[in-house]
């Protein structure tokens, strides 16, 4: 699911809907309304606890596929894990200090595991941190589970799948097999070696399972041949790049499919963006941003260690100091008070035409 902005209809169809364009104007009146001086907490009532980070150790390792590693988890005293839900995802600490967020792969019924897969992305970052220094015994802490993608189980269901995006829909694809439901599950990718868990995909229904590659059916497939295997009426769920989801979003009204729940890798596309330009510090360099790139892009080129997580203005951990300039906020974590003290996520956030952010980094 896309955290940054709201879907255009309640369906996951490419065009407005009046529902969810009212129900998001509600949210952005009654969240702020909410720190009113009458509706404050009472002051009287103690804080809660902040609830403390997982410690995990690294129990396992394994290559899944070419550039694919996949991680166990366990907590280091051998205790029972928090819960968690088909579409969830965990949120590491790296030794870096980096923060990512990973899929859950594995079976919500293991209380004593998580399991992860990671791709490694040309460019290092925290890819290749994990699969270079993350080995049996590593620990670190972890964000308990939380989840944005969740599954409903309907009783007819859709699982695409492109790529690495396999790891949130394999623990929905074992639910779906678990409860009898009629599912379907289709994995892309380039090639046979780039697909992790063909066989465990297969294991829990070969019948279900397609699994199909670029190098032996002429290229990338269409949201129509993708969409073509749904059952009548069935909730399509799918996760992999943005170009998969565009494809499928265009082709859903045509398909039998009746609903379509996506998650995506990172930030949706930049449609309506106008240039502008940040100064990293007061005396600083000026750095132009294009009307497609985000802040945040531009800026990790200058200073390749800012940190950043999710590319969708919720996790925060892009944060940084606005000293000047009048910015457009895009994302839905900071209140108006951290707005007004000068909070600026550069992942999402932008400004007017020739405005100039200037940014204390």
């Amino acid at each position: 699911m896309d955290l940054s902005t709201p879907p255009p209809d309640l369906y996951g169809r490419p065009r407005t809907d009046t529902f969810i364009r009212r129900l998001t104007a509600f949210g952005d009146r009654y969240s702020p309304a909410l720190g009113g001086p009458l509706l404050r907490r009472n002051p009287r009532r103690p804080l809660s606890r902040p609830t403390p980070p997982l410690q995990l150790a690294v129990a396992a390792r394994r290559q899944l596929a070419s550039e694919v590693v996949e991680l166990t988890f366990a907590d280091p005293s051998g205790g029972p894990l928090p819960p968690w839900q088909p579409g969830a995802h965990l949120r590491l600490a790296l030794p870096s200090g980096r923060e990512r967020h990973y899929s859950l792969s594995g079976d919500p019924a293991d209380r004593l595991r998580y399991r992860i897969a990671v791709r490694r992305l040309p460019g290092g970052g925290g890819s290749a941190e994990v699969h270079d220094t993350l080995h049996p015994g590593a620990r670190l802490t972890a964000r308990r589970p939380r989840n944005g993608f969740a599954f409903c189980a309907e009783p007819a269901v859709l699982l695409l799948a492109g790529g690495i995006g396999i790891t949130p829909l394999l623990p929905m694809a074992r639910e779906a097999q678990r409860h009898g439901l009629d599912w379907r599950l289709v994995h892309v990718g380039r090639s046979a070696d780039t697909l992790p868990y063909a066989d465990e995909l297969r294991a829990l229904d070969a019948h279900r399972v397609v699994l199909r590659t670029d190098d032996e059916h002429g290229g990338v497939p269409t949201g129509a041949e993708l969409l073509a295997h749904a059952p009548r009426g069935a909730a399509v769920y799918c996760c992999g790049p943005a170009p998969m989801l565009a494809a499928v979003q265009r082709a859903l009204d045509a398909s039998p499919a009746a609903s379509l729940h996506f998650e995506r890798f990172g930030a949706a596309p930049i449609t309506d963006g106008e240039p502008f330009a940040v100064r990293i510090g007061a005396d600083g360099p000026t750095l132009d941003v294009p009307a497609d790139r985000s802040a945040l892009d531009v800026l990790r080129e200058a200073r390749p260690d800012l940190p950043y997580s999710c590319h969708q203005g919720f996790c925060g951990t892009c944060e940084v100091r606005l000293l000047a300039g009048r910015p457009d906020h895009r994302d839905r974590r900071l209140t108006p008070e951290q707005r007004a003290a000068g909070a600026l996520l550069p992942c999402v956030s932008r400004a007017a035409e020739g405005e100039t952010l200037v940014l204390d980094i």
